[in-house]
């Protein structure tokens, strides 16, 4: 698979969902462990995702076409943020949930985990509500460019026994060198068939 054309489309905050029925693939993570850097990287363009260095910056559901709407990227609100109000938390909570649980074109979600360090409670806790409602997910390590080759074996196998997975069964990424980027590609190709 190639990405040959990316825009942004819209973003939603309230629960409603997109029109349409191309395939989606949704982007999940912790804030600022590189959401909007990992769709940057994914499509080429270094400002499609707006990216900051403040936390939780993502609080709506924006949505990315793909090859002119043959599937959409959706990057969701970051979770485990604490310097926002607790209602405000809990609106995008819902907003995800609802989400993951009504949309009929969600293929599967790509769950973006920061290689340097040990998985969160939230990130765990988001793996274990994929597989209570049976959304598939694929696991991606980022920012392996800050990480030696060693390191980021030995980084990698902390982060596949917390999600109870075969290291292979993670993929491994940098936004900035461009690491993994053609087997992220190739496991949108694989899924989408």
């Amino acid at each position: 698979m190639n990405i040959t054309a990316a825009e942004f489309v819209t973003s939603i905050t309230t629960k409603k969902l997109f029109p349409g029925e191309a395939p989606e693939i949704a982007v999940a993570g912790r804030s600022n462990v590189g959401k909007s850097s990992f769709i940057n990287m994914l499509t080429n363009r270094k400002k499609l995702a707006r990216s900051s260095s403040e936390p939780g910056r993502t609080r709506m559901l924006n949505y990315f076409s793909i090859n002119n709407g043959a599937f959409f990227l959706v990057d969701l609100p970051g979770y485990g943020f604490a310097r926002v109000g607790e209602k405000e938390r809990d609106s995008w909570k819902g907003l995800i949930e609802y989400y993951l649980q009504k949309s009929a074109n969600l293929r599967f979600v790509f769950l973006i985990v920061d290689i340097r360090h040990e998985p969160s409670e939230s990130d765990l806790q988001l793996a274990e509500y994929f597989a209570y409602y049976d959304i598939p997910y694929v696991v991606v390590a980022t920012k392996a460019d800050k990480l030696s080759k060693v390191n980021q074996k030995k980084s990698l196998m902390v982060v596949a026994s917390s999600f109870h997975r075969a290291p292979e069964e993670i993929l491994l990424a940098s936004s900035l060198s461009g690491q993994g980027r053609e087997s992220i590609l190739q496991t949108i190709s694989d899924r989408l068939q």
